[in-house]
């Protein structure tokens, strides 16, 4: 019998397979696609997944093969200048393509223990009060403890369990492909140039050294189905309709479609088989969330679940996942569907844009457009207190270094400036540091190994409550 299993080898999975691993949970990754995708959908990692590579000592790997960019011009694709003051230590946005993503994931994963089978398709599952049984299309049955859908949009898991998935169907659709044009790209410049002064749905530029293009172009209506990739001659269409050219398409890489529908499942837990990623949540991927929503799901569950195997997790531990990422997901599903009707050519939504527009000039307002898209403004309710508690905690310079190199094992975090305070009992799931920092205004904080902040202060007894209150009781 496994400890989890977790339907779908993207992203999320992959992230999630490596957060358990961390805690020698014992993990089988199951992947219907036999090779890894090879188109780009996600272009990138925003503020807050990238400091959680760097919470977990990942991310000289994704710079290595990724570009900075200054973060701005994201809501809705109104350009504005970088946004000053985030309160990040990487306040960039890292240009990186999603299969690069998802090899530097898969690696990470594997490196760390993960057992990982590719075309293994899960058709069924049942539960008991020991475990979950999953078959696949082969015939084949295996155990576990517990089971986690990280398997997208259409998920096979959510449909097993009867989870429902209420929303708004697509309204409008988009192609989206990469393939060789033969126009000339000062032709292809100017045409992109006055094409979305209107319409801020069509995008064509280059990608890669060798002509492809990537090409963005709104389609003639919803396909009945969604799944069917389109053809180059409705791509050609489409160019020539939005455009007056299809600029010479040809040789197409691979081509998709998408919508604008948005979705939120009921549950993110029956039992003992939860739902992560877009499995949990679809939405437009206007302003580049739909990844990282999927990566940070993945942050928050890992220690949960880790903690629920390994048996010291605290009652209502578990649950508190859905509790904490299901308003996330709502609050991302809602500034989508604001981005998209910002987006429409009509004449009321043009109105409403350029009011926004102007409202964007106040810096403060700027700010905290971006911070949603970013997601470092994200604060749990955690019960209230202290303005630092539930938020995530920025890297901060210690004279021991920094605190994000301290997180890299996926524990609990003591940072005490005072030195008189204690996690006796603890120790084997939480660390405790005594560090003078002058960057924590706080006498100390105790992080999750999410690295958001559970609590602030002095107490020891109010400390050992909290202590208890996040990892359990204590050994001994």
């Amino acid at each position: 019998m496994y400890d989890v299993i977790i339907a779908g080898g993207g992203p999320t999975g992959m992230m999630l397979a490596a957060e358990l691993r961390l805690h020698g949970v014992d993990v089988l990754v199951l992947e219907k696609e036999t090779e890894p995708v090879g188109y780009v959908r996600a272009l990138g990692l925003h503020v807050r997944s990238i400091e959680v590579m760097d919470q977990r000592g990942l991310l000289e790997r994704f710079l290595a093969h990724g570009r900075k960019y200054p973060v701005g011009g994201f809501f809705a694709a109104i350009p504005k200048p970088p946004t000053e003051g985030l309160d990040s230590a990487h306040a960039y946005v890292l240009g990186i393509p999603q299969p690069v993503i998802d090899r530097l994931l898969a690696e990470r994963a594997a490196e760390l223990g993960a057992e990982v089978r590719r075309g293994r398709e899960l058709v069924g599952l049942e539960q008991d009060e020991e475990g979950v049984t999953a078959e696949l299309a082969d015939g084949a049955r295996l155990r576990s403890r517990y089971l986690v859908g990280c398997d997208g949009g259409r998920s096979t898991v959510r449909r097993l369990l009867g989870v429902g998935f209420p929303g708004e169907p697509s309204r409008t659709e988009t192609l989206l492909g990469e393939m060789q044009v033969t126009a000339a790209p000062e032709e292809v410049a100017a045409a992109t140039a006055e094409i979305r002064k209107t319409q801020l749905r069509f995008g064509i530029g280059p990608f890669g050294d060798d002509g492809t293009h990537r090409i963005v172009v709104p389609a003639e209506g919803v396909a009945a189905d969604r799944s069917a990739p389109p053809t180059l001659d409705e791509f050609k269409r489409r160019l020539r309709a939005v455009a007056g050219t299809d600029f010479g398409v040809h040789s197409p890489r691979w081509m998709s479609r998408f919508g604008d529908g948005t979705r939120l499942a009921e549950r993110y837990r029956v039992g003992r088989v939860l739902l992560a990623g877009d499995a949990a949540h679809v939405h437009p991927p206007v302003g580049g969330q739909g990844l990282n929503l999927g990566v940070q799901d993945a942050f928050n569950l890992g220690w949960r679940l880790a903690a629920e195997v390994a048996g010291w997790a605290p009652e209502g531990l578990l649950d508190g996942y859905e509790a904490e990422r299901r308003p996330v997901a709502a609050d991302v599903l809602d500034n989508t569907r604001a981005q998209m009707e910002l987006m429409s050519t009509e004449p009321g939504p043009r109105a409403v844009r350029r009011l926004l527009s102007e409202l964007m000039d106040i810096e403060e307002v700027n700010r905290r457009l971006t911070e949603k898209i970013v997601a470092i403004g994200i604060r749990y309710d955690l019960g209230g207190g202290h303005e630092l508690v539930g938020r995530r905690m920025r890297d901060i310079g210690l004279e021991r270094g920094r605190l994000y190199g301290l997180m890299h094992r996926g524990r609990g975090l003591l940072l005490d400036r005072t030195g008189g305070l204690s996690a006796a009992g603890w120790e084997d799931r939480v660390d405790h540091v005594v560090d003078g920092s002058d960057e924590l205004d706080a006498p100390a904080v105790l992080l999750r190994p999410d690295g958001h902040v559970a609590w602030v202060g002095d107490d020891q007894q109010d400390l050992h409550a909290h202590l208890s209150k996040w990892f359990g009781a204590p050994a001994g």
